[in-house]
């Protein structure tokens, strides 16, 4: 018997799946590395995944096809 796969994950249009980047400002520390700001995809907020579409208004309101 064989077991059903899981759907795979919808990846975020807006990030293609890396939701967190660095960026460096250019600035050295005191200790020689680059000050780097984290910023996350505001569309996935850093989880790299987005939302099932909704169902359209017909299949809400159970109307049928």
């Amino acid at each position: 018997m064989t077991h059903p796969t899981p759907p795979p994950p919808r990846i975020c249009p807006a990030c293609d799946g890396f939701p967190v980047v660095a960026i460096t400002t250019g600035t050295r520390l005191p200790d020689g590395t680059r000050a780097t700001l984290r910023v996350t995809c505001p569309a996935c907020s850093g989880s790299g995944t987005a939302r099932p579409a909704a169902a359209p208004a017909s299949v809400k309101a159970g109307v049928p096809c």
